[in-house]
């Protein structure tokens, strides 16, 4: 089994890395994405590079300029595109430095914007494996100095414009370590939940990307929102807004056949007169 270990050079990720290097047994390709939002990221992958070096593992790397107002969103959005590009030219599975309190931070930003229980069941991506989940910040932390590890410091996480910092500074002020294992392990029954739910979806709709518009039509809409949101999942990886999809699901109604409708983030449905067509614009 190949393994595709996403380095940015902060401590997480070095710690994934060291931790696969020790496992033994798995081929691991460092991947490093350099957004070019901040001036000195170029150092981040210089440092990553020598790093994949010292362990003797290949490399891929990939700088954009997103520049400074480049949203966390975009810049995580381009990360993801880059890794799944890499995973399939390696045939590899994709790890990521995801660790116990960065699902306490996902869970916060989900609530904060307003979210339905798909926003609970966090860091679940197919194709993505997290194996620091289990861990803690502070766990983590321990490892790396008892390794005696070297990392780098991103400048732009202890700057509050950015609401996951602004929240992790308030839930490191706020919250106990049980209570941050309490919603670890909620997370762990709604993941569980989300995928008899996505079994279930699968049952009434059929595993394709052609999907009858008079199912859709006839049920409640709130089922139906459901089942669009399991049907754009399985085909394009990525999961649409709530109101995107009371959108898609007015136009499943009332859209002529021929015509096409833009979900968002690269979705789009094509429509006849008795189904519509799920496809990637990317």
């Amino acid at each position: 089994m190949k393994y595709l270990v996403a380095v940015s050079g902060g401590l997480d990720s070095v710690v994934l890395l060291d931790q696969m290097v020790r496992l033994g047994g798995r081929e691991l390709i460092v991947a490093h994405f350099d957004h070019g939002i901040r001036l000195d990221s170029a150092d981040d992958a210089r440092f990553v590079q020598g790093l994949s070096e010292q362990y003797g593992l290949a490399f891929e790397c990939r700088r954009e300029e997103l520049g400074p107002a480049a949203s966390e969103e975009l810049a995580r959005n381009r990360r993801y595109a880059f890794l799944r590009q890499m995973a399939v030219k390696h045939e590899a599975v994709i790890l990521t430095a995801h660790h116990a309190d960065d699902v306490v931070e996902t869970v916060a930003i989900n609530l904060r914007r307003g979210t339905g229980w798909r926003g609970l069941a966090v860091l679940n991506s197919p194709g993505l494996s997290r194996p620091l989940l289990p861990y803690s910040k502070r766990d983590i932390l321990a490892y790396a100095l008892a390794r005696r590890l070297e990392w780098v410091e991103d400048s732009t996480n202890g700057q509050l414009v950015y609401l996951r910092n602004q929240l992790r500074h308030c839930i490191n002020l706020t919250m106990s370590e049980p209570s941050k294992q309490m919603i670890s392990r909620l997370r762990q029954k709604q993941v569980a939940v989300k995928r008899q739910i996505e079994a279930e979806a699968t049952r009434i709709i059929g595993d394709t990307n052609t999907y009858a518009r008079y199912l859709f039509m006839n049920v409640d809409a709130v089922v139906a929102c459901e089942l669009l949101q399991s049907a754009i999942v399985r085909t394009v990886k990525t999961g649409a807004t709530r109101p995107q999809l009371r959108r898609a699901l007015l136009m499943i109604k009332t859209a002529r056949p021929g015509s096409t409708h833009h979900v968002g983030d690269g979705v789009e449905l094509r429509f006849t007169l008795r189904t519509f067509i799920i496809e990637t614009t990317r």
